[in-house]
């Protein structure tokens, strides 16, 4: 085993890049989270309405709607046709998602994300098994039963539930029995299933990974012929499975995480000591040639007749 295998993820990057430039996608995400959660918390702790409501339906500056799409649809699917605002507040929200990934909401907005990063985090420290692994396709059966308890009761059913709803009460009414629901997912991901939260269960993560399934922004492994196998980036995902086909594509194959399971994290890009990895668009399919390849030629100077 080399030098470099024995390495910790990510060591060589912090080595190459220095600390902050080997988490700096990890700080930003944390940055947005708290700039989210401040900005719903600061009305009801500081009298400062900026944003009044919470991720599920709120109104900006007392003017621009935003309404959670899946909050509507199962609104919709319970016989409650919604107002004009907000019907006005899912379309921002969808076009918004459908344009930058529609999983950038778990990752950037989410505020469950770092609790089950914590939880995964201490999952590797304490060098646990994989433990039991729900199919991926599980949040995709979950979601539509979302939809159907909805249609029966006549609920917006996932709301009763929801921990990111929840967070936000506890946060302002008082946690209670949010604290227990908290540690449930975080001992949920880090005894039962690595992961198994964001990534096999969650119904919301469901829905924005099919909102995103043709947005714009997206990661690509332009310089995948400069890969050396550390197998950091795979380390770090939490939806290892969407790299392979961008990394290891055959010469012609897209460079892009297309994949609407990634949710544009940033990590694969920090802990990557060659630069393998850079936000794009999905429209940028160029990929860094082989040092090997053959330079190309000036085409022979034409001569006048």
């Amino acid at each position: 085993m080399s030098e470099k295998s024995r390495l910790p993820v990510g060591q060589e990057a912090i080595e190459l890049k220095g600390w902050f430039g080997a988490h700096r996608y990890l700080i930003l995400r944390r940055a947005s989270q708290l700039f989210f959660l401040a900005l719903f918390l600061l009305g009801p702790w500081f009298g400062i309405w900026w944003v009044a409501g919470t991720l599920a339906g709120s109104r900006t500056f007392g003017v621009i709607p935003l309404t959670d799409p899946l909050v509507l649809l199962q609104g919709v699917a319970g016989g409650h046709w919604p107002e004009l605002t907000a019907l006005i507040g899912a379309v921002i929200v969808l076009v918004v998602y459908a344009l930058i990934g529609g999983r950038v909401y778990c990752s950037w907005v989410c505020p469950i994300n770092p609790v089950t990063d914590g939880a995964h985090w201490l999952h590797e420290r304490l060098g646990l098994q994989k433990g039991w692994q729900p199919k991926r396709s599980t949040r995709y059966w979950l979601l539509g039963t979302v939809f159907a308890v909805s249609a029966v009761t006549g609920t917006i059913a996932w709301e009763i539930i929801n921990p990111v709803t929840m967070l936000h009460r506890g946060l302002v009414f008082g946690m209670g029995f949010v604290w227990a629901m908290v540690a449930g997912i975080f001992l949920f991901d880090l005894l039962v299933a690595r992961r198994g939260w964001c990534g096999h269960l969650c119904p919301v993560g469901a829905f924005y990974s099919l909102v995103g399934t043709k947005s714009v922004l997206r990661v690509s492994a332009r310089n995948r012929v400069d890969c050396d196998n550390c197998m950091d980036c795979y380390a770090v995902c939490p939806e290892s499975q969407v790299i392979s086909p961008a990394l290891k594509g055959k010469p012609g194959e897209t460079p892009l995480i297309l994949s609407p399971d990634c949710t544009n994290c940033g990590r694969c890009i920090d802990v990557c000591s060659v630069n393998v990895f850079a936000f794009t668009d999905r429209f940028d399919t160029r990929v860094k040639p082989p040092t090997d390849a053959p330079a190309p030629t000036e085409p022979p100077a034409r001569t006048a007749a």
